[in-house]
């Protein structure tokens, strides 16, 4: 894909991350191939009530999509996994299939995005890591369940707040050593869910100590988007211990 702009050569993607997350821009950057322009919307909702939250972001997209004005765009990623969790797959992908059809150009959501990548890897056994509050990290082990996963290891990290805004405070070193305490042995892949837990540099470290494929909502995520707009970059599952997209670890931020 191809426009008439100076920057973008490859293609024109867009990302909608939630108001707060401090993540997935600088992850998105390290991923998307220099000759992909990336832009970004912010998901707007409710900023007490982090359940309404959740639910405000899918049906404010619109609102958020009007931020990209006439850009048109190859492919959006909808950057909030637990907005999946809560409401699930079928009531937002009613939304998505609505504002394309408005928009022209294909939504796709960070679970949507790990499931097509465990699919394809043929995983169906995970160990499942997610840094929520005991609310949310219960809606996404019952999502992936009922999606025909079996869960052989799954936890998270406590970080003492009911809302979901301290994931945003996480370090990677944290998550490695998290994930490895897991029983991550019988698992076909490990799945790092949260766009807002960086995970970037946490990837190759997990994958060298246990040999296992590693997925994250934000890997996934950019991994679906370059393959919508039919991007080189977007690797077959399973390459490079599921690295997904080329060359990302060498351009990873320090």
């Amino acid at each position: 894909m191809s426009n008439d702009f100076e920057y973008g050569s490859g293609g024109i993607v867009g990302f909608a991350p939630p108001q707060s997350n401090p993540t997935v821009e600088p992850e998105m950057a390290t991923l998307m191939p220099p000759d992909v322009l990336t832009l970004t919307t912010r998901l707007r909702g409710d900023t007490v009530d982090a359940r309404k939250r959740f639910s405000d972001y899918l049906f404010n997209l619109g609102d958020s999509l009007e931020g990209f004005g006439a850009i048109k765009l190859g492919a959006l990623g909808f950057a909030c996994t637990a907005t999946t969790y809560l409401l699930g797959q079928d009531e937002v992908r009613r939304k998505f299939d609505q504002l394309s059809r408005l928009y022209g150009y294909p939504i796709l959501s960070s679970a949507e995005a790990i499931e097509l990548a465990l699919v394809e890897l043929e995983a169906r056994r995970i160990a499942l890591f997610g840094p929520y509050p005991a609310w949310l990290q219960e809606a996404s082990f019952s999502y992936w369940s009922q999606a025909g996963f079996e869960l052989s290891a799954k936890g998270g990290i406590d970080l003492g707040s009911g809302d979901t805004l301290s994931i945003y405070r996480l370090r990677a070193s944290k998550v490695v050593d998290a994930v490895l305490r897991l029983d991550w042995r019988s698992a076909d892949a490990i799945v790092l869910t949260g766009t807002g837990a960086p995970t970037l540099r946490a990837i190759p470290d997990i994958i060298r100590a246990t040999g296992k494929p590693v997925l994250s909502s934000n890997l996934c995520l950019g991994w679906a988007v370059l393959k919508a707009i039919g991007h080189r970059a977007a690797l077959p599952v399973g390459v490079g211990q599921s690295m997904l997209i080329d060359d990302w670890p060498e351009r990873a931020v320090r």
